[in-house]
């Protein structure tokens, strides 16, 4: 999943793709209803891929949250970020159980669930190992395509030498 082209801006609502860089703003597109809008210097832009979760130890990146949520849930949405603060913390605690518990709030929960929710319904979680495994089918598929093309190549080619004959 790539998350770098995929920000969140303080103050307004959903999360957006970058698209390009204005004079002193930059321009966004909401990523489910397709609007284009600009964000000014002035408002906070985050990009998702370098949002961090406090553990005990150390911080684990966003994008591992999300494939550990992805793994639990299968693929499919997960809790709503409307549900009850503490039913947010258990599931949270399920889902990454050395998350620093001080430090990150239910806030910061909601927008975890918001956030992999709405990248969840727009097919937009799409892991590493995935990509690579569908790559390497495409890459499979070329090659059985090239193999049938050459067999057609030749087999035409020897029935063309059958007809001069």
């Amino acid at each position: 999943m790539d998350l770098k082209e995929i920000v969140a801006i303080s103050g307004k609502p959903g999360l957006y793709k970058f698209i390009s860089q204005g004079k002193n703003a930059i321009i966004v597109e909401n990523i489910e209803t397709k609007t284009r809008t600009s964000a000014f210097a002035s408002e906070k832009v985050s990009k998702l891929e370098d949002i961090a979760i406090f553990t005990e130890d150390e911080e684990s990146p966003l994008k591992d949250v999300f494939k550990k949520i992805f793994d639990r849930e299968e693929g499919k949405e997960t809790i709503s970020h409307k549900s009850k603060p503490q039913e947010l913390k258990d599931w949270f605690k399920e889902v990454l159980p050395e998350y620093d518990e001080e430090r990150v709030y239910v806030s910061d929960i909601k927008k975890i669930a918001l956030w992999y929710n709405t990248l969840a319904r727009m097919e937009m979680l799409v892991f590493e190992e995935e990509k690579e495994e569908k790559e390497e089918k495409r890459s499979e598929d070329a090659a059985e395509n090239e193999k049938e093309e050459t067999k057609e190549a030749a087999t035409t080619k020897e029935e063309k030498a059958g007809d001069k004959k």
